[in-house]
């Protein structure tokens, strides 16, 4: 029996790992994070609460734990990467500064790093592949820069130390278990537009010009990727991305929002609103690696997975409703 630690466990990608986990006789799984674990992840996980930054506690998170999988990281969606800029950098170093170091004092026999498509967002290359990383323009927001970091945090402790290592950049998360935040680009780009269309928002609106491209994944999908590659001997000291394969422009991911939600196809409007500084025109990964290596590639299309998140985002509002006005409780935002 494997017991994996993963870090940031409760947030929406680590809790559709968590879940993909536990549904394979083979792991038992350790949750650290400082966020609440909802109901079902205390009932079927060992759950640890601290701040992974500070050494002990990472070590305490890790020991007795054969494998790691690290998702903790200050995260978010573009307004974010703007408003937070020292403050990701900060975190995210000091908690690749503890784990690591907890990880190579626990001698994991794998670690897998969740990165980001963010480090490829000065890309010039398309479909885009892992093995451009080194001739890929360095990115330029403090995210994309951060996580970059973790990665060459991973193979310089393997090179040094011999930290057994994975790298998966997941492309454009989306799917159920993330709410959508009161400041657009606070939250990921899925249910910011879900949010606006479900609030009566006409026309809708996006930032910049809508012709920037992205490959939605379902964390579903993502999280599939993640535990394929941490179980896999041909992952060993490799990088991966972790995505589907359909680029999309932003106006066509509204549009396809807009008719999940239910609204008239006809009646499709966008209003065009100022973007950010660092605001990556296109995305689109190669994904033949993870295809060829893992025999992994991405399985839930995009029209099913918004119309899926949709269905999710309207419980959490009938949810949230009634516990404003005296009735149930709100539930936990794991997928």
């Amino acid at each position: 029996m494997n017991r994996v630690l993963v870090t940031g466990g409760a947030g929406t990608i680590g809790a559709a790992v968590v879940r993909r986990l536990l549904s394979d006789p083979d792991y038992e799984v350790r949750v650290s994070d400082q966020r609440p674990a909802p109901q079902w992840m205390r009932e079927g996980c060992e759950v640890h609460t601290g701040d992974l930054r500070v050494l002990e506690e990472a070590k305490r998170a890790t020991d007795g734990c054969s494998q790691v999988i690290h998702l903790a990281a200050i995260v978010g969606g573009i307004a974010n990467f703007h408003k937070l800029p020292h403050t990701l950098t900060e975190v995210n170093n000091a908690l690749y500064n503890a784990v690591i170091r907890a990880a190579l004092d626990a001698e994991v026999e794998r670690f897998v790093y969740v990165s980001s498509s963010m480090v490829f967002e000065r890309a010039e290359i398309y479909p885009t592949p892992e093995e451009y990383l080194p001739d890929c323009p360095m990115p330029i927001s403090a995210y994309g820069f951060s996580k970059l970091t973790g990665e060459v945090y991973c193979r310089a402790a393997h090179e040094e130390h011999g930290l057994p290592f994975t790298i998966c950049r997941p492309f454009n998360a989306y799917g159920p278990g993330e709410l959508p935040d009161a400041e657009p680009g606070i939250a990921h780009a899925v249910p910011d537009l879900i949010m606006k269309v479900l609030s009566g928002q006409r026309p809708l609106q996006i930032f910049g010009s809508g012709e920037q491209t992205r490959t939605l994944t379902h964390v579903e999908d993502i999280a599939d990727g993640i535990v394929t590659a941490l179980g896999s001997a041909a992952a060993l000291n490799e990088d991966f991305n972790i995505s589907a394969s359909r680029e999309l422009t932003v106006a066509q991911i509204a549009r396809i929002v807009w008719e999940a939600c239910g609204e008239d196809p006809a009646s499709f409007e966008l209003e065009h609103l100022p973007t950010f500084a660092v605001d990556v025109q296109r995305r689109w990964p190669s994904v033949e690696k993870a295809k060829r290596l893992l025999g992994w590639e991405a399985r839930i299309g995009v029209e099913e997975g918004i119309a899926s998140t949709v269905e999710w985002l309207r419980a959490q509002h009938r949810l949230a409703g009634e516990d404003a006005g005296g009735g149930r409780s709100r539930v936990g935002c794991g997928p």
